[in-house]
């Protein structure tokens, strides 16, 4: 997403998140450009409608998350005669770098499933996977109802709904900091100061998980970005910044100080992304950098010691062009396969109206704290945790998105190993981000053969 839409998209997030009382939307007159009338299904004659829906709500702590889902199925099966909806869950990662890459380059996804924006996007609909959706929108009268679809647009047409929004920053345990006389740090020298006082009481200043290599790479990515400017990824796609430009190696020798310093959770190469939030939420660690998507298990009092202990900031200032600016937007979807007869279609259309309504954004943002898609009218009764992290993201001085949405999947996997052979005292930032930029020059390269 570029720099100045989400510059304004966190404007108007501010707006709605600070004052809860908002001016009505105005009434939607848009008119069904493609779509045509709906049809009657068949499924009124007896013959059966089937659809897969295929979502990441998997784990222990999306329960409620899966359980909205649920009902939203439910809700659709009613209002469609002869519909039958299958659930089909995969894990998040799974999902998006294994099972649906492999669907989409076989031409067999499911008919709606769950949509990473950006790159991913773009190459399904290169492909000619995916179902364009503006003509759906425009009759239902939701176009206009979303905060941005820009992750998802491609040459002017929408091929994902978004389902919340997110945003990536600092946890830190209010309770470990106070008993420290410690100040949450607004610098990175502040930062580094905490972590050797914590270090010095035996508390682990970062809970890190690093054998989910991605996980690693949200704070790298904040710590780039802080150094290197909201700009730089667009840049080294454009060949305009490389890797081993000195304030983007800058950052990678930050995060090795606190590699050879021991802040990180010990043994993070064994452990997976779970046990980083088990070391925060049981009181062991004083930071961790996570997504807003992170808050449900660290407020359930049956899986979190520090419920009423816990904060959110926006990670440090490095003394870079990217200072108070914070990853966050709108990266995750549903999308819809191509292939659908014309009766899925009205049961899809069915769907989205039943996913996508002021009733179930609210119900997300209050049991979940999944920050809405959509402009909420109502957004009382929130958890004041929830009220700190969208006021973090309302309050910055802008947003950039996941690099891992636009740089291509041959870099990102292997900056993903390098960040482990890193931690693993394999490399040094200087070898590692040459490595990068060899990668970075050959898939740009690729990319323009193909255009």
């Amino acid at each position: 997403m570029r720099k100045g839409t989400l510059i304004s998209v966190a404007a108007v997030v501010a707006m709605t998140f600070i004052m809860t009382a908002c001016n009505s939307l105005s009434s939607n007159k848009e008119q069904n450009l493609h779509a045509g009338e709906t049809p009657s299904p068949t499924g009124v004659k007896g013959e059966p409608i089937l659809l897969t829906i295929r979502h990441t709500q998997v784990k222990d702590s999306q329960k409620k998350r899966f359980a909205m889902l649920q009902d939203v199925v439910k809700a659709t099966e009613s209002k469609v005669p002869g519909l039958s909806i299958t659930l089909d869950g995969v894990e998040d990662k799974v999902n998006r770098f294994e099972k649906l890459r492999a669907e989409m380059a076989a031409g067999n996804p499911p008919e709606i499933f769950d949509l990473f924006g950006g790159t991913d996007t773009k190459d399904y609909v290169k492909a000619g996977r995916l179902l364009d959706l503006t003509p759906i929108l425009n009759e239902l009268g939701l176009i206009h109802k979303f905060y941005s679809f820009e992750e998802f647009t491609v040459n002017g047409k929408i091929y994902g709904i978004p389902m919340a929004g997110y945003v990536e920053g600092l946890y830190y345990n209010k309770r470990i900091l106070a008993d420290h006389q410690i100040i949450p740090p607004q610098t990175w020298e502040e930062l580094l100061a905490a972590a050797a006082i914590l270090k010095a009481h035996k508390i682990t200043p970062f809970a890190m998980a690093a054998k989910d290599s991605w996980v690693i790479n949200m704070m790298s990515n904040t710590m780039w970005i802080r150094t290197a400017g909201p700009d730089s990824v667009q840049g080294l796609l454009d060949g305009s910044k490389r890797w081993t430009d000195p304030d983007i190696v800058n950052a990678f020798d930050k995060f090795h100080t606190l590699i050879q310093k021991g802040y990180l959770q010990e043994g993070s190469l064994a452990l997976a992304y779970a046990e980083q939030q088990n070391k925060f939420s049981s009181g062991e660690a004083a930071f961790m950098f996570d997504g807003s998507w992170a808050n449900t298990p660290l407020l359930d009092p049956e899986k979190s010691s520090i419920v009423k202990d816990v904060g959110f900031m926006s990670f440090p200032a490095m003394g870079g062009p990217g200072d108070g600016y914070i990853n966050g937007g709108w990266s995750n979807a549903y999308g819809f396969s191509k292939r659908v007869t014309p009766d899925q279609l009205v049961a899809i259309k069915e769907f989205i109206k039943q996913m996508y309504n002021e009733s179930m954004q609210k119900r997300q943002l209050v049991e979940e704290g999944m920050p809405p898609a959509m402009k909420l009218q109502d957004t009382s009764n929130v958890n004041p945790l929830i009220t700190e992290i969208l006021n973090v993201f309302a309050s910055s001085k802008g947003a950039f998105p996941a690099f891992d949405s636009r740089i291509q999947t041959k870099v990102r996997e292997k900056l993903e190993r390098g960040m482990q052979e890193l931690i693993g005292g394999r490399t040094d930032p200087a070898s590692l981000m040459a490595e990068i930029q060899k990668q970075q020059e050959a898939s740009n390269k690729e990319e323009t053969h193909t255009k």
